[in-house]
């Protein structure tokens, strides 16, 4: 005869899931574990200092052995058959009309915001917010995914709207090489720069041609390269091109996409530091003034447009975001 079984008390088991419950203070030791452990030694403090004297040491050797080579008699004569530009074959009005700086400006500010965002989408583990459009429950996409793809829209529509008065207003042979004397000039530049000995600043009616070569990759290369590959990253690609997307694998765009992004990084850190360095105030007022002149007008517009930057890049978070999403689609939280 087999004994009753009391079914009111539960079999014993050992506890398998946490409570929910965490200390409120951690302990003493253990947060100075911690900071121990991230709190850099010693030894890689004098690697660092290392690394940066030997940096120091190999950029000093790099401009004395460029200055000895233009000092010999076939690079001074390279030098004066290529100073560093060419005349244009077309004509070209000077300046800087103000659609260029107002282009200017939107563009610095939407990829500081595009940068920003694209970072944020590498490093985000579960984001905080999620956004649906209307029209299609199945595209539903992280808040900072859909704020990074609007930016997009709006730095594209910039863009066009600057490659269109570019090329209506003749403007397009500023940037656009017109003979094969550019890659000479080109390099001549770039030794004159790495030399120390700047090339001939003339931006308001001519740019070098290492500069117009820079320009001409970041605005027909660079951008159509970022654009095409980040439509194939989105949710904008048609899901049913399948010959297409067979054509065009999204492992190809995502191979591309960052290393076009840490181009336009390493383009506006070299950008910036030579407009500082060859006449900042006069270089400031040809893209925020349209002034060739030495004057601190271009300056303080410049400090308002780092103000706006910054403004935007502390609102860009989800409490500013969302409100703005909400219109075009739904957002919700996890």
């Amino acid at each position: 005869m087999v004994a009753a079984v009391d079914v009111s008390i539960p079999l014993p088991a050992p506890r398998t899931v946490w409570n929910g419950t965490a200390p409120r203070r951690i302990p003493a030791q253990a947060a100075s574990d911690t900071a121990s452990v991230r709190r850099p030694t010693w030894t890689q403090g004098i690697a660092v200092l290392v690394g940066a004297a030997a940096l120091g040491i190999l950029a000093g050797s790099v401009v004395a052995l460029v200055r000895t080579l233009l000092s010999l008699p076939f690079m001074q004569d390279f030098l004066i058959a290529f100073p560093g530009e060419y005349e244009p074959a077309f004509a070209v009005e000077p300046g800087f009309a103000p659609w260029i700086n107002w282009a200017h400006f939107f563009n610095v500010f939407l990829m500081v915001l595009i940068i920003r965002s694209g970072l944020r989408i590498r490093s985000e583990k579960r984001p905080t917010a999620f956004w649906t459009p209307r029209n299609n429950p199945k595209g539903k996409v992280s808040l900072t995914i859909w704020f990074h793809q609007a930016l997009d829209v709006l730095w594209l529509v910039n863009g066009v709207i600057f490659v269109v008065l570019l090329f209506t207003t003749g403007h397009w042979a500023r940037i656009v090489p017109t003979s094969w004397e550019v890659f000479p000039n080109a390099l001549s530049a770039g030794l004159q720069y790495l030399s120390f000995d700047w090339p001939h600043e003339n931006g308001w009616n001519n740019y070098n041609s290492l500069q117009q070569l820079a320009y001409f990759t970041t605005v027909f290369v660079a951008a159509p390269l970022a654009a095409v590959t980040g439509f194939r990253m989105s949710g904008m690609w048609p899901k049913k091109a399948e010959a297409l997307s067979k054509a065009y694998p999204i492992e190809w765009a995502r191979a591309l996409h960052f290393p076009v992004m840490l181009y336009f990084v390493a383009f506006i850190v070299v950008h910036v530091a030579l407009v500082m360095l060859t006449g900042f105030l006069r270089n400031l007022n040809h893209m925020y003034a349209s002034q060739d002149a030495v004057t601190w007008t271009g300056f303080w517009v410049f400090v308002a447009s780092l103000v706006v930057i910054g403004i935007g890049w502390v609102a860009a978070r989800p409490l500013v975001i969302a409100p703005i999403a909400k219109v075009f689609g739904t957002v919700s939280g996890r």
